[in-house]
């Protein structure tokens, strides 16, 4: 990835986080910390790595992208808008009557959203699904599912890794966003995961460490991904809750509550600057 792209990629980073902000401070709702901590992934994901076209969305030749930990659609949303499957003025009809954009991705109403989740541990099992199918139809799609650390107290998802192994879904990316926290606090206390990689790894997974909000760090682990042969792979992505707005950065609190006004302009600001900083390749 040359510098310019790197550049690109972190600009659209802001941008997703922006959207995130508005979005939430909009529905008075939502769940802005693990979302702006998955803007880089997001970013590297929707505009550099996954074969995808806005203007055919239902593609059978597409990537798919499944966020099994759904409460983070504002950052789904957020790059999903700004790749240009709908305008990004519907950010701030997030969660409102009527809108498409509700608070868990529904695959009825929006475009370019592969599968509706919400229920954790679901979302990695139907990937699961989608890769064995692509597989067995010997499509050269990829699968990419993005969970949280405190999703994966879920049994199912340990159930789904036994399947993706046993049945050598090499077409299958997993993303664990390890930020450390969850809506009851630290994950650690909460059900500790710890040590995440070598339980993957003695899953069958080819595990990728990686810093998750770093932009050239996330696109060497998709390479990795994509030339891992006859296992799945696994990015254990360590992430920074609310990433890039000071006040909820690693903050527990904000899992789930949204910006007031004077949090909202504050925000904004902060994101503003960094993208301001980012200067020229």
């Amino acid at each position: 990835m040359d510098k310019q792209k790197v550049l690109d990629l972190k600009r659209t980073a802001c941008d997703i986080r922006k959207g995130i902000v508005d979005a939430t401070h909009a529905a008075k709702s939502g769940h802005p910390g693990g979302s702006l901590g998955a803007a880089d992934i997001m970013a590297v994901l929707y505009f550099n790595e996954m074969n995808i076209d806005p203007a055919q969305p239902d593609n059978t030749d597409r990537d798919r992208f499944v966020l099994s930990k759904g409460h983070n659609a504002p950052a789904l949303y957020a790059a999903l808008a700004l790749r240009g499957f709908f305008p990004v003025e519907d950010l701030i009809t997030l969660r409102k009557q009527g809108s498409h954009l509700q608070g868990h991705p529904s695959m009825k109403n929006t475009p370019g959203v592969d599968m509706s989740t919400g229920s954790l541990g679901q979302g990695v099992s139907v990937a699961c699904g989608m890769a064995l199918g692509l597989k067995t139809n010997k499509s050269a799609s990829r699968v990419y599912t993005l969970l949280g650390d405190g999703e994966i107290a879920e049994g199912e998802c340990w159930e789904a890794f036994m399947f993706a192994a046993h049945y050598a879904l090499d077409n299958l990316c997993v993303i664990i966003d390890v930020n450390g926290l969850q809506i009851d606090g630290a994950t650690k206390d909460v059900m500790n995961i710890e040590p995440v990689a070598q339980k993957l790894a003695a899953f069958g997974f080819e595990v990728i460490p990686a810093n998750g909000n770093d932009i050239e760090a996330i696109d060497a682990a998709f390479a990795q991904a994509r030339n891992t042969k006859g296992k799945p792979s696994c990015i254990v992505a360590r992430t920074v809750k609310g990433k890039n707005v000071s006040f909820m950065e690693n903050k527990a609190g904000w899992h789930g509550k949204a910006p007031n006004d004077e949090e909202h302009s504050r925000a904004i600001a902060e994101i503003e600057k960094i993208a301001n900083s980012l200067g020229e390749a």
